[in-house]
């Protein structure tokens, strides 16, 4: 196994933040980067920085962190420890126990998600680190991904049949994509597009519109935010925001009008948006959020029908390894999981009304 060692970053490191991250050995993750960390300060977070460095390469992780009487702190590695190797991840974490231990951190456990495709050798492999298998948080634990590097032709002919002739009578019937510039005007039409689909869905509420407002404005101020629209007799009536975060775009947000007659509308926004990302640099699009492999023709689960619209695209769908606990404290974690994380929540939701994670 390689020896890792865990840092803080440097104040150089931070400002360049983006730069590292995108450089990490799998590419590095929205969730990692400056605009997020700028959205979850406002959500009750505190954010560190982690350098992992060992087996050649450095690995640059966005923290967030909560603190609570008694128990300390919780640090949420979200989408990390970033490494390609799932063998690489115990050795990050013996680094990560040993840099909590000698700075005197008081961190009592640390959340892990890596994008590790499961596997039961992965499994396997984490259980024997010490980790502990909890609940996934993100949406792409299970997801499509897209390989966008062919050149565009080849990349239509190489769609899934049911995406492919979609785009094409799209194009075809005249229907046109929009680029919007992030306006408040913009944002309030996304959002209520959204609001409007989740009704229909029946999947709960949206969070709240200053939420979404800052987290699209962190990424357009970045350059790494863009938004799409499909109008219907000067309507918009399909919409959708993608970010571009170093090699990879992803699918992040979007709505649509429940009554339509522009058949294909959908999918050419997400055809036109990914022949942007294409431009540039992405090599993979992510439609950020799928029902599990195994569960993708269930209609029972509540993802099934958006995860037949994104695996229209690309006939697979990725599941990644998810979220797992590392205590730091077993005495502490074993307050925190039979009592505190339920009493935290709880608290903070009827305190903001939003999400604890």
């Amino acid at each position: 196994m390689p020896e890792f060692t865990a840092r803080f970053a440097t104040a150089a490191e931070i400002t360049d933040w983006d730069a590292h991250v995108t450089a990490n050995p799998n590419g590095g993750n929205l969730l990692q980067s400056q605009a997020f960390a700028a959205v979850k300060k406002n959500y009750g977070w505190d954010t560190q920085f982690v350098v992992f460095e060992g087996a050649g390469y450095a690995s640059y992780n966005l923290v967030l962190e909560k603190s609570f009487p008694v128990l300390g702190k919780l640090w949420y590695l979200m989408k990390g420890p970033d490494t390609a190797e799932a063998a690489h991840v115990p050795a990050m974490l013996a680094a990560l126990r040993a840099f909590v231990k000698r700075a005197r951190l008081n961190v009592f456990a640390a959340k892990i998600e890596p994008d590790i495709v499961a596997s039961d050798e992965a499994h396997a492999l984490f259980s024997g680190a010490g980790l502990l298998k909890v609940d996934d948080l993100q949406p792409n634990d299970h997801t499509a991904i897209l390989d966008i590097t062919p050149e565009p032709n080849e990349l239509l002919r190489k769609l899934h049949s049911r995406g492919r002739n979609a785009v094409r009578r799209a194009i075809r019937e005249g229907v046109e994509v929009r680029r919007a510039e992030p306006t408040e005007e913009t944002m309030r039409t996304l959002y209520g597009l959204m609001e409007g689909t989740f009704e229909a869905k029946n999947a709960g509420k949206a969070r709240e519109f200053a939420y979404f407002q800052q987290f699209w404005t962190e990424f357009c101020n970045r350059g790494q935010g863009h938004f799409f629209f499909v109008y219907e007799n000067d309507v918009p009536s399909v919409g959708a925001f993608v970010i571009n975060y170093g090699s990879k775009a992803t699918y992040k947000d979007g709505g649509s009008l429940q009554k339509r007659s522009q058949y294909g509308d959908s999918h050419l926004i997400q055809w036109e948006a990914i022949l942007d990302m294409k431009e540039l640099g992405a090599v993979e699009y992510d439609f950020c959020g799928t029902p599990p492999s195994d569960r993708l023709k269930d209609p029972t689960h509540p993802h099934h029908g958006l995860g037949l619209f994104k695996t229209s695209f690309t006939k697979t769908v990725t599941d990644f390894i998810g979220c797992w606990d590392l205590p730091l404290s077993p005495w502490k974690y074993k307050i925190w999981t039979s009592v505190g994380e339920r009493v935290a929540r709880q608290f903070y939701v009827r305190r903001t009304g939003g999400k604890f994670y």
